[in-house]
Formats: C-alpha cells, sequence, structure tokens
C-alpha cells in the first residue's frame, strides 16, 4: 500500500512539475510559482498567498496579471478599503450537499456560460475602478450582484440545486432595509453555501456592529454564529 501510495505521489509531483515547467510564471518567478502550484488545489489558495487584495485572471488592464497565478494589487487599492470589516453570518454548519468542484462543474454545460463571462469582465473592470477611487457603494454593489449571479447559475444549471437557506434570504433582507434606512454602506456577499458575509468600511463598524447583534444576531442559533474580521493592510 505505502510502494503505491509513493508511485502516485511522485506521478502526480511529476505532472505538476512539468505543468509548471510550461507555464509563462513572469518575473516575480518565486511568488508566482507559489500561486501558480496553490492554483492546481484551490483558486482560492492562489490568491490567499498575499496579504490584502490580490486578484487571480488575466485582464488588459492589469499587467502583471495571469490566468496562470494570482498578484498583488494592494498598490491599486484606495485608503478607504484597506480597513474594511467583514462578519460573517453563520446560517449552517451542516456540509453542503453539492461540493463547489460539483458545482464548477455544472457551469460548463450552462446555458447562460458566455452570459455570465462577459458580466465576470465587465464587473471586474467596474470593481477595479471602484476600488481605485475609493467607491465603497459601486464595489458594494458589484459584490452583491456578483453573489446572487452565482446563486442563481446554481439555481438555473442542468441539474438544479439550492444552497441558500430561508434564513440566509431573512438576513439579506434586513440588510438592504438597514443601508436603506441609514445610508451606511454595508453589504452581503454569500459564500458557496447558505452563510453571509457582511462587508463595511471600519469606520462605520460601531453603528454597524449595533445592528449585526439586535438584528442578526438575535436570529441566529447562538452569538458563536457571528464571526467578527477585518482587514489591515
Amino acid at each position: 500500500l505505502c510502494g503505491h501510495a509513493t508511485l502516485a505521489t511522485a506521478h502526480s509531483l511529476a505532472t505538476i512539475l512539468e505543468t509548471w515547467n510550461a507555464s509563462n510564471l513572469g518575473e516575480s518567478y518565486s511568488q508566482n510559482r507559489a500561486s501558480f502550484l496553490a492554483r492546481l488545489g484551490s483558486g482560492s489558495a492562489c490568491r490567499s498567498l498575499y496579504p490584502g487584495y490580490a486578484l487571480w485572471g488575466k485582464t488588459s488592464v492589469i499587467k502583471k496579471s495571469s490566468d496562470e497565478y494570482a498578484c498583488d494589487i494592494n498598490d491599486l487599492i484606495h485608503p478607504v478599503f484597506k480597513t474594511m470589516c467583514d462578519t460573517v453570518c453563520i446560517v449552517s454548519k451542516k456540509s453542503k450537499n453539492v461540493s463547489s468542484t460539483q458545482g464548477h462543474q455544472q457551469m460548463n454545460d450552462h446555458s447562460y456560460l458566455s452570459s455570465r463571462l462577459k458580466q465576470a469582465e465587465k464587473n471586474l473592470l467596474f470593481l477595479l475602478d471602484a476600488f481605485k477611487m475609493g467607491d465603497v457603494d459601486k464595489a458594494g454593489q458589484i459584490l452583491e450582484e456578483e453573489a446572487l449571479t452565482l446563486h442563481a447559475l446554481m439555481m438555473t444549471s442542468p441539474a438544479s440545486f439550492i444552497l441558500l437557506e430561508p434564513l440566509s434570504l431573512s438576513i439579506i433582507q434586513k440588510v438592504r432595509t438597514f443601508r436603506q434606512e441609514t445610508s451606511l454602506p454595508v453589504y452581503f456577499t454569500i459564500d458557496a453555501g447558505p452563510n453571509i458575509h457582511l462587508i463595511y468600511p471600519a469606520q462605520y463598524k460601531e453603528k454597524i456592529h449595533y445592528f449585526i447583534k439586535s438584528e442578526i444576531g438575535t436570529i441566529l442559533s447562538s452569538k458563536n454564529d457571528l464571526i467578527w474580521d477585518e482587514i489591515l493592510c
């Protein structure tokens, strides 16, 4: 058994190295190499090598961008985005019925695939501009559109599935109502499941934390179902 496992591992490493040597990793070789290898396991991992903001995907507006690896874009980010908060609302701790890999595979034959690719390219350009200009509201609108599009594609895929739960929708509605009533810039995004992330600038966190604790914390299973996070870069 050990011999078979070692052989399989050696074969996998050989395949990775062959792919790596065939790719153009650019000038920042060591960091790009690490991101490239991480991407073979996880798209999220290839971005997580960098602190703050990173971009994975080729775009004409950023010369160093690539489909092969992620790159650091912190020099393009307005200061307001460098102290953002993320409060995670845990709607469910259960394992997903459909894995992320299965979800990605559903897109291959999706009737909206070409439209989705065009939307993603357009939104990336808008988002980069919002990051540069410090436009939190524009960035938040794109954030929500992308999150809802992701789940809409799941619901309209060939093997349709729904990962959102009633509580997910309730939180979204509460956030929209609060934002409309107060004009405070708190926006939602959704992971590849039912959990909701609330994104907002640190300068507003006192009022927004009060809202989250009183309006959302009270409908979750416990106070431990709120995870408070923020970035400093």
